[in-house]
């Protein structure tokens, strides 16, 4: 009998008072069993094949992509690309057809090219000897880009070539048309040194 006196004469606010100070240690425990399978989940094998996963190179492409790509290249292209290991060596073809593709190409852009004779398409060897080898050069330093209004660059087909129109760029061009070898211009530089020396000694005694 004292005991349910006791329960009827409870405040109404105790078990709400309970509720409420539970309340806070319920969300910390949910919040804790949330970061707890957050973390199960981060740790699993998916997760962690993912994070050590690489982004795709050109390597590591599928052959056909390669084909599909190598197609599309011309002769200095396809050559380079053939030389960068043995799988793309055996993957790539130069062969006449590419040859002789680049030297119409050349021709129709007005640019030089190797004489009939002396002009081997029997192997990439015999093909790249001569007067070839200095025009895949040239190509290659951007000194037959913009050569004439409206050709634009050889490498990267747009209409503007930034490469070409820096100072170094235009020296060896210059060079080209002066038949100036880098051997020439070795020695025409040892040859003005000595001098300038002697003109600066000259100036210094002339002058204290």
């Amino acid at each position: 009998m004292t005991s349910l006196i006791r329960l009827v004469r409870r405040p109404v606010g105790a078990g709400r008072e309970n509720e409420t100070k539970s309340y806070p240690e319920n969300h910390a425990q949910k919040i804790a069993t949330k970061d707890s399978v957050a973390a199960t989940r981060s740790r699993s094998p998916s997760t962690a094949v993912r994070r050590t996963r690489r982004r795709p190179t050109f390597a590591t492409l599928p052959p056909e992509i390669h084909l599909l790509i190598a197609e599309n290249l011309i002769y200095p292209d396809a050559l380079s690309l053939k030389h960068t290991n043995r799988y793309f060596f055996q993957l790539v073809d130069t062969g006449i057809e590419l040859k002789v593709e680049w030297l119409m190409e050349r021709r129709l852009l007005h640019l030089e090219c190797p004489s009939d004779q002396r002009c081997d398409l029997g192997s990439d060897l015999r093909f790249c000897r001569g007067s070839v080898k200095l025009l895949m050069q040239r190509r290659r330093e951007h000194i037959e880009c913009e050569s004439r209004p409206g050709l634009g660059c050889l490498i990267y087909g747009t209409s503007t070539c930034p490469h070409a129109r820096k100072l170094r760029t235009r020296v060896k061009k210059w060079m080209r048309l002066h038949a100036v070898s880098q051997t020439r211009w070795a020695m025409f530089v040892v040859y003005l040194v000595p001098l300038l020396i002697g003109w600066v000694w000259m100036v210094g005694v002339m002058m204290f």
